[in-house]
């Protein structure tokens, strides 16, 4: 008898079964080769690769507890505070009248049953006051001093605040104002994780990709032109989508005159199922960038001790994302290639890489909502299915072994920021669930507290028809991501409802960014929504729906055992046929498209220039792909020999991809791995 589980990858089970079949089918003639697979020591499924343990299936729901229970500390701590206070107002106007009553007792024993966090929250705040009351804010890191302005000087002549902050007397609203708001930078980092936004740099991150690896790469540099940051962001084709076939030198073409190393130059990569292999390539165009520029600054090739120094400093030192979202696949997207286990095991596998050398610039996963917005989720379903993933990807890494401040600051997040109200507090919430979590359920440190997210304004939000109104959609849009201190924004184009942008709508897009940056004057303060009664509710609203979403989903058995039963997915299309119905019946109102209908027709112009890839641009890709796979025909077999069993034996496959990568063309690669890893099957 053996125990099996045929959906597993690497399944103990299944392997014992298949090496106690060869015997018997050999004694009936069939050919039989020595095996490749080790023999495992049991005959039924262990618990080899389990990615999230049987015993940790209600982390959602602990998750849960954890920031209600937050929340009712927050309300005790402010009720002690106002009444400390109020006793102690109330013994010093008694004795301003000469009038004794013995309070004493009643204030200590208010102050002693104060946490020592909120004490001296309400302690600093006089200082706080002072800080960003004055013109300037400086502060010192190592010898080097920081200064930045905490004013901007109208044309009227008035000074706006940086950082404004609220004028409460109440101990009691002032605490709570410190622990479920509190400045940028501060815990919980509702109004954003850094005390201020860099001067000099704007949040903007436009995503880009077409053509060919060369026409792409004059995209970049159309978008970064005049910006002192470089921010790239890669949209990857469907070809390479689903691993097929790119090689290293079309990335290397992807980043020319970018150096990838530069701290004002940071790339992130929009891919999913390959995302390991395209990293793998991208680290070593890195590598390959300042191994070439060594050569030129010394007239020769590095030693071997020297090449070894600049790899080591180059992993230390490139900035950037990879988005290696499997979990929004397999709920939103459907770019998955790999079986999902496997998946996340090499997952797994780049941030243990990451962590054992030192890899601290660059984020391992973008964990994505975006898509499932694009799917059809609502901003909530959005936010608790991206949160409860971002959680998932901790409890696999923890299980892993790996200590959650080594792993927790290469997380990052990305939404999408549409219509609907919820959409304005998105952030706010995101950053306070993961804040709180994380210090008080993981023991995490600051920096692992502090949630950072890319926004993209919404592609669904984009309409065919009345397309120049899509730009105001957009605006708006944006205007409510920048106002809650996201950290990087790309803004859709206006013909994005009908072909890939062009140039121009690019500038268009970008320029919205630049005049909402640059222009609008109350983007110069940096906390805008603090103190709007509408906004605080909202957040609380939000809040608490995504915690009973975590509820719902650790019912399921997690993340991973709701999406055995495609509960996600069931959800994503309900609410998307909602919204459907709501558009087609004029109950949700659409400019354009269900009223305010241009009574001349649909305006469309006569033309539109669509951006399609040229025949020639294809089959020069094909024969460098051809050249590529032929002057390594001798080193790719042992490349990927080594890269299958790697997997086979649970190593670390992203270190093998380093170097398999080299002289193995992505389609390779992934033909390699589907042997060992199996490919993505639905579940039905």
């Amino acid at each position: 008898v053996y125990g099996t589980q045929a959906s597993r990858f690497n399944d103990d089970g299944v392997t014992a079964l298949y090496l106690g079949l060869l015997p018997a089918l050999a004694e009936f003639g069939l050919q039989v080769d020595t095996p490749t697979l080790p023999k495992p020591a049991t005959r039924y499924s262990s618990g080899r690769n389990v990615i999230v343990p049987p015993g940790r299936t209600r982390y959602l729901a602990e998750i849960a507890d954890t920031v209600r229970g937050y929340h009712r500390n927050v309300g005790k701590q402010v009720k002690l505070a106002r009444e400390r206070q109020q006793l102690t107002e109330t013994k010093r106007m008694l004795a301003a009248a000469n009038r004794e009553v013995v309070l004493d007792d009643l204030i200590t024993e208010r102050d002693n049953a104060m946490d020592g966090e909120a004490k001296t929250l309400l302690a600093s705040w006089p200082q706080l006051q002072a800080t960003y009351a004055g013109d300037e804010h400086v502060v010192k890191i190592r010898d080097k001093e920081i200064r930045t302005n905490l004013t901007y000087t109208t044309l009227s002549g008035n000074k706006v605040r940086k950082v404004a902050l609220p004028r409460f007397e109440d101990h009691g609203e002032i605490l709570r104002f410190l622990m479920l708001e509190n400045v940028p930078g501060a815990f919980p980092y509702t109004a954003g994780v850094f005390p201020f936004k860099r001067e000099g740099e704007d949040p903007t991150r436009m995503f880009a990709g077409e053509g060919d690896a060369f026409r792409t790469n004059r995209r970049f540099k159309l978008v970064s032109q005049g910006m002192e940051a470089k921010r790239l962001s890669t949209a990857f084709d469907s070809v390479t989508l689903y691993g097929a076939d790119p090689a290293l030198r079309p990335v290397k073409v992807l980043y020319d005159g970018f150096d990838l190393c530069s701290p004002n130059t940071s790339v992130s990569m929009t891919i999913n199922g390959p995302a390991p292999t395209i990293l793998a390539m991208f680290m070593n165009t890195a590598i390959d960038q300042q191994m070439d520029r060594f050569e030129r600054d010394n007239g020769r090739k590095p030693t071997l001790d020297e090449a070894a120094k600049i790899r080591t400093w180059v992993l230390a030192n490139v900035r950037g994302t990879v988005q290696a979202d499997i979990l929004k696949e397999d709920q939103g997207q459907n770019t998955c290639i790999f079986s999902t286990e496997f998946s996340l095991k090499v997952m797994g596998d780049i941030q243990e890489y990451f962590v054992q050398n030192q890899v601290r610039n660059f984020y391992s996963v973008s964990i994505s909502g975006y898509h499932i917005a694009e799917a059809g989720a609502n901003p909530i379903s959005q936010l608790a299915f991206t949160l409860s993933n971002g959680f998932t990807f901790v409890e696999a890494y923890l299980a892993r072994g790996m200590h959650i401040d080594d792993f927790a600051p290469n997380l990052s997040f990305f939404f999408s920021n549409g219509m609907d109200p919820e959409y304005t507090v998105l952030g706010r919430v995101a950053r306070r669930i993961w804040a709180v979590a994380m210090r008080d359920k993981y023991g995490a440190n600051d920096r692992s507290q502090k949630l950072k997210y890319h926004i993209q304004t919404s592609g669904r939000s984009l309409h065919a028809q009345e397309i120049d109104f899509n730009d105001i959609r957009t605006t708006l849009q944006a205007l409510i991501a920048i106002y809650d201190n996201c950290n990087s924004l790309h803004t859709n184009a206006y013909d994005e409802a009908i072909t890939t942008p062009t140039d121009e709508s690019v500038r268009r897009a970008l320029a919205i960014q630049l005049i909402i940056n640059r222009e609008w004057g109350l983007a110069k303060n940096e906390n805008p929504n603090q103190g709007s009664y509408i906004l605080e509710g909202l957040t609380d609203l939000v809040e608490e729906a995504v915690l009973q979403e975590f509820e719902r989903i650790a019912e399921r058995g997690g993340v991973l055992g709701a999406m055995e039963t495609g509960y996600q997915r069931g959800k994503i299309q309900e609410e998307s046929m909602l919204y459907e119905h709501r558009k087609h019946d004029g109950s949700l109102p659409i400019i354009g498209v269900n009223t305010f209908r241009n009574p001349q027709g649909a305006h469309a112009p006569a033309t539109i220039e669509l951006a399609r890839s040229t025949d020639d641009e294809k089959q020069s890709q094909l024969t460098r792909l051809d050249e590529f796979q032929r002057r390594h025909a001798d080193a790719a077999p042992a490349a990927l020999a080594a890269l299958r069993q790697a997997a086979i034996d649970n190593e670390n496959v992203f270190a093998r991809l380093m170097d398999a990568v080299r002289v193995c063309s992505l389609g390779q690669i992934t033909t390699a791995l589907f042997e060992v890893g199996g490919q993505y099957r639905r579940n039905m």
